[in-house]
């Protein structure tokens, strides 16, 4: 998991997330686990209410600690936002919860993201290769069967999705769902991480989370009920992690959405691995 400091102790508030239905379909380990996406969604909404200077369009400096397991009977989760302002016209919102111990209570970091008061509105040059000679193809049926098994509501990669050592190249829907009027829906961004663990798992040889990014930029908002081109080439390869560019655009090339230095990590420890069939494709 990512390496953290503790937040400065600025300010805090007490939040409850509503556990949304299709919440349930996201899980790991037999556990089911808030999406990193749901987190920057929860985190921009509590920075607009509380701080509604901040652009919430760009989201810097994204670390996600560790997984906020949703139980089996939770339909709100008690929560805390910790706040801390910087000189630099930056804020820094963490998204924790409380576990008491015995005689004492201490609070867990989940995630945190920082917003500027500044907009930003340039973003890196879009990835111009289009995999048109791929060295192979995944369906989306198998992907969501062997390769990220998550329920129904998010299987978000839609028809084939084509790989080679250069990139990951696809399409992604954005379900029909209800979502704040903050920075679009959160499914194409959480389906392209799906792409980037796929690219991770045959040509990083183990299976990624992704723990954090250096940028986002919401150019548009991406609409629920819509379809959109992604591409993903990768930047670095570790042994246990992998950073990535991503950009989700529309059918006409417009760009909607750039995430910058995504990292991902092997946060099952070597438990979780790649199917043997991947590695022979």
């Amino acid at each position: 998991m990512a390496d953290l400091s503790p937040l400065a102790e600025n300010f805090r508030q007490d939040v409850e997330i509503v556990v949304q239905p299709w919440f349930r379909d996201h899980y790991f380990a037999g556990k089911v686990i808030l999406p990193a996406v749901e987190t920057m969604l929860i985190l921009a909404g509590e920075v607009k209410k509380n701080r509604p200077e901040y652009h919430l369009a760009t989201m810097f400096e994204a670390r996600f600690a560790k997984f906020l397991e949703i139980g089996l009977d939770d339909k709100r989760i008690a929560a805390v936002i910790e706040f801390s302002e910087q000189e630099d016209d930056k804020i820094i919102a963490g998204l924790l919860t409380r576990i008491s111990q015995k005689n004492f209570s201490r609070l867990i970091e989940h995630g945190r993201v920082t917003f500027k008061r500044a907009e930003i509105c340039s973003s890196s040059a879009i990835a111009q290769a289009k995999q048109a000679e791929p060295a192979f193809k995944i369906s989306a049926r198998k992907i969501y069967r062997e390769l990220v098994p998550f329920g129904p509501a998010y299987q978000n990669i839609i028809d084939d999705l084509y790989l080679n050592e250069q990139g990951v190249q696809g399409w992604v829907k954005a379900p029909d769902y209800p979502v704040p009027d903050i920075a679009g829906s959160p499914f194409p961004l959480d389906a392209a991480l799906h792409a980037a663990c796929v690219w991770g798992q045959r040509f990083g040889g183990f299976v990624p989370f992704p723990v954090g990014f250096s940028r986002r930029l919401v150019s548009i908002p991406t609409i629920p009920g819509n379809v959109y081109e992604i591409r993903i080439i990768p930047l670095e390869i570790k042994a246990d992690e992998l950073l990535f560019d991503l950009w989700i655009l529309d059918s006409s090339g417009e760009l909607f959405e750039s995430v910058e230095g995504v990292k991902m990590r092997d946060v099952s420890g070597g438990a979780v691995k790649p199917p043997a069939w991947l590695s022979a494709l």
